[in-house]
């Protein structure tokens, strides 16, 4: 298949899709390497499309829901699945993880978690992998970009968070 016509092709699939799609699975689809894939997607972001990456794959997701904000955490590393466990528990999507990093400024990584499954996953890559989290490099501060369907959604998030000791306070 045609470079083109295979782009085509893969928006369609990753646009048709609710969940994420891997490079890997992409590239058995289309009977091309996994780099071709990569390659595809980073065309087909130059041309506008709004394709996110996340541990699990690619996907297209519209953030406007009814309810969308920015927090600001701080926490110890061992704390980070129950800082995510809090956000999907009570409803919340956690699209990604900001951090201010001194010499490249902002540094974001897609997360786009949506349950307790979504945030076990990420956690095994991140162990297995021996990874450090991005708010590593920020002594645990961090933003967290959510989506919810209500603001009742949003208070609970908040409260749950803060209770927990997780908001960042610049006072602290």
């Amino acid at each position: 298949m045609e470079g083109t016509l295979r782009r085509v092709h893969i928006l369609k699939t990753i646009t048709s899709s609710s969940k994420p799609i891997s490079a890997t699975a992409l590239a058995q689809q289309y009977h091309v390497s996994r780099q071709i894939i990569v390659g595809d997607i980073a065309l087909l972001r130059a041309a506008g499309h709004e394709i996110f990456a996340t541990p699990r794959g690619y996907l297209i997701q519209s953030i406007a829901t009814a309810c969308s904000f920015t927090i600001a955490c701080v926490h110890q590393p061992k704390d980070t699945r129950d800082e995510l466990y809090a956000i999907v528990d009570a409803g919340g999507t956690v699209l990604d993880v900001i951090v201010e990093h001194p010499v490249y400024g902002q540094l974001c990584g897609q997360l786009n978690l949506h349950s307790r499954n979504d945030v076990d996953d990420f956690m095994k890559q991140i162990e297995a992998n021996h990874i450090q989290l991005l708010s590593s490099l920020t002594e645990g501060i961090h933003l967290h970009r959510i989506t919810c369907e209500h603001e009742s959604v949003r208070k609970t998030i908040l409260a749950a968070l803060q209770s927990k000791g997780y908001l960042y306070d610049h006072q602290q």
